[in-house]
């Protein structure tokens, strides 16, 4: 088997009550948790990605513009840049932080993350590089949001020659409307969008 489950993003700074809350991402996250715990051996691999921001310079603004600029979120090593609760105890293969001194949307720019290693250690492996050495060549992708970094993600798995597949019902997104766009966008780029899980 060579797919694996990529978890984009369920953090508490993510979810309702976060600086950046989407509506839906607690229930998304206990969702994905359901999900998985039935379905663990679908995957050789489940990989999370975090947000994990130390000075990711104009990406933070005191007047965001919700486009290129966010209000502070997701600084490592605080309680809203860790695994949402629902998240945190699964079996996970693997940890990736993205974003530490820029703006990151895609899992693909995030490195391995060492629990052991100082918050700004950028020495890990790429996502792609781990994903290689273990031949996975299947990818399902989940998580928040689904119009940003999940989308991000899925772009760049597909680009990267994965077969990709978003499961939107274990995604949330920021601005529901905008969906269709996105899905068409996702679709036009090779990537399966399914809507059941």
């Amino acid at each position: 088997m060579t797919r694996a489950l990529l978890i984009v993003d369920v953090q508490p700074d993510f979810c309702e009550g976060g600086p950046l809350g989407v509506a839906g991402g607690n229930a998304v996250a206990t969702a994905i948790a359901a999900d998985l715990n039935a379905r663990r051996e679908s995957y050789s691999a489940v990989i999370t990605t975090q947000d994990w921001h130390i000075d990711p310079g104009n990406h933070f603004s005191q007047n965001p513009d919700f486009v290129d600029s966010w209000p502070v979120h997701c600084v490592a090593g605080t309680p809203g840049a860790a695994l949402h609760p629902q998240i945190a105890p699964l079996r996970v293969d693997a940890h990736f932080a993205k974003g530490r001194f820029t703006a990151a949307y895609s899992g693909f720019e995030a490195r391995e993350l060492d629990p052991a290693a100082s918050l700004e250690d950028e020495s890990g492996l790429l996502l792609d590089e781990w994903l290689t050495a273990r031949a996975i060549t299947t990818v399902d992708v989940v998580g928040i949001a689904t119009d940003h970094c999940v989308r991000a993600t899925a772009l760049d798995a597909a680009a990267a020659g994965y077969s990709t597949t978003v499961l939107t019902p274990l995604t949330a997104a920021v601005a529901p409307e905008n969906l269709p766009a996105v899905y068409q966008e996702l679709r036009d780029a090779g990537v399966t969008v399914l809507t059941l899980v």
